[in-house]
């Protein structure tokens, strides 16, 4: 049974479109056949993970101009790509990986401002072009499913309460909530999940939190207590602050920096738990924040690229618990 799943949260910033990008690509991975659909009408961006120019838009099947087959990519061979050449070894030698045994395609959607307009439904009169717009929606899930062979459909939807965002929840079976754990996420997330998500787990759909950039493990260059935080592989080219090296007597600093760093994750292990009890929606990953990842200039998949990176394994833990409510169904 095919499981669709929209990325959603309260504001901009919070790291959907890279979750969305990477679990699809992981599940690509791991043997399903995965549709990413990009609906962040007003900001797309997974273009920049995948590095393609589409002939066709998302926006020309829901206005009625294309067909399912002419608005799908399909980006297996470039993911394949990416993981064998990403891993080599310093002699050039390409290390034994699993093969990609699933298939991604990759639907885009085109930021021009006329093509936004006619998605807010210009150009006629406006409630029927929105209906008919829905209707085309629903359609594109439905035949992604039944045409298609769909094993997980994933939606990058836009932040906020939104015309297009809420549609894209109406849709899904599955609902991820993305945020970081600053206090506006907190209180923007408890404010929209009462108002809005309540009334779609009413209806079936299962609703989860997806914190981002936790606190805890962003490591200042000068510790070096490996038994306070995980070995990160480093990113080539970027100056790791979380990369460390072991040191028979750490400093005072270091001893300062530690701690700081364990009572920063113990707060954010509190806020949380208290989050997730107030808007009772369960936590379904909590995605530690690694400087060599997170402030990189050029958006990558670091679960192709760097498969072995800490980053990468906690989109694991979330692909693993993804199939595990799949295959209960």
């Amino acid at each position: 049974m095919a499981s669709c799943i929209a990325f959603h949260s309260y504001k901009g910033g919070t790291g959907k479109t890279t979750i969305a990008a990477n679990l699809a690509a992981l599940l690509a991975k791991k043997g399903h056949r995965v549709f990413l659909l990009d609906l962040d009408v007003y900001a797309p961006s997974l273009q920049a993970y995948f590095d393609k120019e589409p002939k066709r838009w998302i926006n020309d099947f829901l206005n009625g101009t294309a067909e399912v087959g002419d608005i799908i990519m399909d980006l297996t061979p470039a993911i394949e790509e990416v993981y064998y050449n990403s891993n080599l070894s310093a002699k050039g030698k390409e290390k034994e990986k699993e093969k990609i045994t699933g298939k991604l395609w990759v639907g885009f959607c085109n930021s021009k401002k006329e093509e936004i307009y006619k998605l807010e439904g210009g150009g006629g009169k406006q409630d029927s072009s929105k209906i008919q717009l829905l209707r085309r929606f629903i359609l594109l899930r439905e035949q992604l499913i039944s045409l298609h062979d769909a094993d997980y459909i994933i939606i990058d939807t836009s932040p906020g309460i939104r015309y297009w965002s809420i549609n894209a929840l109406a849709v899904a079976d599955t609902l991820f909530l993305t945020l970081k754990m600053g206090d506006l996420d907190i209180e923007g997330t408890k404010k929209m999940a009462e108002e809005i998500y309540g009334s779609f787990t009413k209806f079936g759909a299962r609703s989860y939190l997806v914190m981002n950039r936790v606190s805890g493990y962003c490591v200042p260059e000068h510790v070096s207590d490996l038994t306070i935080t995980p070995h990160i592989t480093p990113v080539p080219g970027i100056a790791s602050s979380s990369t460390t090296t072991s040191s028979s007597s750490p400093s005072s600093s270091n001893i300062e920096s530690v701690s700081m760093m364990q009572q920063q994750k113990a707060e954010s292990n509190i806020l949380s738990s208290a989050l997730a009890s107030d808007i009772r929606m369960d936590i379904i990953s909590a995605i530690y924040c690694y400087c060599d990842i997170q402030f990189t200039k050029k958006e990558f998949l670091t679960v192709l690229k760097y498969p072995d990176h800490p980053f990468a394994k906690q989109f694991e833990l979330l692909a693993q618990k993804i199939e595990g409510v799949q295959s209960k169904e």
